[in-house]
């Protein structure tokens, strides 16, 4: 280097600085590339020792490459010095270009700080541009070759002259840290690349592995499984569904995906659909099948969204449940039905007719029998009931009416609309006259039923044959009212009938009939018995309670029987 004013000097300098670059871009790694820019100033720039220090993530510069010395190379390797100890190093010395010097005379104030440094020892220089051990050469290595970006500091020692490098050694050591820059940039892009690349393909590959096992727990599910569109004129069609809910349904997959489960849905159940689609969460309701039949099935949504465009599809798990809504609809019938005859028991009974009655304190009676005096005795009061439905027109009208089923269904005898006692409620009153002189006014008809004769053929034929007598009396009674109309059994020999839009005379008409629809003899194991029938009239009105009007009802049954001869009563 001492001789480097020499142009054949200038020649080997240069070409040595050619072979270290071209070195620079073989490396396969970052680490090779590390200690390749180490290798290189040691090769093709004239020192003895090189190191690479590169700037962490924190900040601070680790030892990352040594060359020249194997003992130097354990002893630093991996330390890591501060950052502000490079920045106080970086702004000493003398600046050559981008580079640094620090001489021997001012480094010693640099022997206690944190950076990572070698000692060697000589004698002290001979002459000006001698180099001492303790000198210190630092090249900067700037992000994109230049820059305030700082990627790393490469530190240089012995140069192999003895001299310090001359202004050809020290632009050659510039622009090999810069390309060094460039290289080190260039290798930690490709590893950043292939790490994404790498992690790309994990999550490719674990995307289609979750993609086969949703695959797969949804074709295989043992309960229907179902995959919607959401929004859109195409909202709620089926894109997918799998076999399960295909045997289900009765259907093929092929005809599922022309249909949306609003076309399969029962129509009082469009309601809890649309909700349970819009909220996303769960619902009982019933879906159609391919024979027209309808089952009961519980639907679990789950909408699944898109983070860019919001909500895309519909996840629905569609679960047969129509054994358990059997046995419940099974138990709430056994709860309000009579288990013998199949007819709504007593508690159903009151049920409905107190769904029909309030205290209306504006038209309370002193007493309940009062009411019903009044009713029969011609009470002339304000007629606040409208009948829901048309009345009995005499025998003619109550037969055609009577033979279009039986009584059993509940008809007007619901609760209220609209969950409040008096939300859209018909104020009942009872009618006025009796059944010689009807007024036309219309009520609810109480008919309190009791058998006669029957004791005696439970005791001479046993409660077999009284069973099957009162599963008879149930049937004959049932058929002889009207839709909508209830038969009750209250106990015993005991039944009630609720028939609403009567007049006084239509309610008379209508115990007669009941009477004569009773009295033919009922076949029982191969012989004849006889029962008959005494029914005592009453009538629901706003202000009594249901006692007192079953109990107002009663009542005039037994004024009944007493008053009606004992021929007339016979039976067996």
């Amino acid at each position: 280097m001492e001789t480097e004013s020499e142009p054949y000097v200038r020649l080997a300098t240069l070409r040595q600085l050619h072979q270290a670059v071209a070195e620079l871009n073989t490396a396969r790694s970052l680490a090779d590339t590390l200690q390749t820019v180490a290798d290189g100033v040691v090769d093709g720039l004239g020192y003895q020792l090189a190191c690479v220090n590169v700037v962490q993530a924190d900040g601070d510069l680790v030892v990352a490459a040594f060359a020249g010395s194997a003992a130097a190379e354990a002893l630093i390797t991996g330390r890591v010095g501060s950052r502000g100890s490079w920045e106080r190093r970086l702004a000493m010395g003398e600046s050559w270009g981008e580079l640094r010097f620090i001489s021997h005379t001012e480094g010693w104030v640099l022997l206690e700080d944190d950076v990572p440094q070698w000692y060697t020892e000589g004698p002290d220089p001979r002459f000006e541009d001698e180099w001492h051990p303790q000198d210190r050469l630092y090249a900067p290595m700037y992000a994109s070759g230049g820059g305030s970006e700082l990627l790393g500091v490469i530190s240089v020692d012995r140069p192999r002259g003895g001299r310090r490098p001359g202004p050809w050694g020290q632009e050659a050591l510039q622009m090999y840290a810069s390309q060094a820059a460039i290289a080190i940039s260039n290798a930690r892009l490709r590893a950043n690349m292939q790490r994404a690349l790498v992690r790309l393909e994990r999550e490719q590959q674990a995307l289609r592995a979750s993609e086969e096992s949703f695959r797969q727990a949804f074709e295989y599910a043992p309960s229907g499984m179902a995959i919607a569109e959401m929004g859109g004129d195409q909202h709620g069609r089926l894109l997918r569904t799998n076999d399960a809910l295909c045997r289900l349904l009765g259907r093929p997959a092929s005809a599922m995906r022309r249909h949306s489960f609003s076309d399969l849905v029962h129509p009082e159940d469009i309601g809890t659909l649309l909700r349970t689609s819009a909220e996303g969460g769960r619902a009982e309701l019933r879906l159609t099948r391919r024979d027209g039949t309808y089952v009961w099935v519980s639907l679990r949504n789950s909408v699944v969204a898109d983070t860019a465009d919001g909500p895309r599809f519909l996840l629905t798990h569609v679960e047969d449940i129509e054994e358990r809504k059997g046995r419940e609809l099974q138990l709430a019938h056994r709860a309000s039905h009579d288990s013998l005859t199949g007819l709504p028991n007593s508690a159903e009974l009151r049920s409905r007719l107190s769904s029909r009655l309030c205290s209306r304190p504006d038209a309370m009676r002193e007493t309940a029998v009062e009411a019903l005096d009044a009713a029969y005795g011609g009470y002339e009061g304000t007629v606040l009931y409208e009948p829901g439905y048309d009345a009995y027109d005499g025998y003619d009208g109550y037969e055609e009416k009577a033979a279009l089923g039986g009584g059993l269904g509940l008809g007007g005898f619901g609760p209220p609309v609209g969950g409040g006692s008096f939300d859209h409620h018909v104020h009942m009153t009872a009618p006025t006259g009796d059944g010689e002189a009807d007024d036309g006014t219309k009520g609810l008809a109480v008919l309190f039923c009791d058998l006669d004769g029957f004791k005696s053929i439970n005791d001479r034929f046993g409660h077999n044959t009284g069973d099957a007598v009162l599963i008879e009396v149930a049937r004959r009674l049932t058929t002889g009212v009207r839709d909508g109309d209830t038969v009750a059994r209250l106990g015993g020999d005991e039944f009630v009938v609720l028939a609403d839009g009567l007049g006084a005379a239509d309610a008379a008409d209508l115990a007669v009939r009941l009477r004569n629809a009773i009295i033919p003899p009922i076949r029982v194991d191969g012989r004849a018995v006889r029962v008959g029938a005494s029914f005592g009239i009453s009538w629901a009105s706003c202000g009594m309670s249901v006692e007192e009007v079953l109990q107002s009802a009663d009542q005039r049954m037994y004024i009944e029987k007493r008053s009606r001869n004992k021929d007339h009563r016979r039976a067996g």
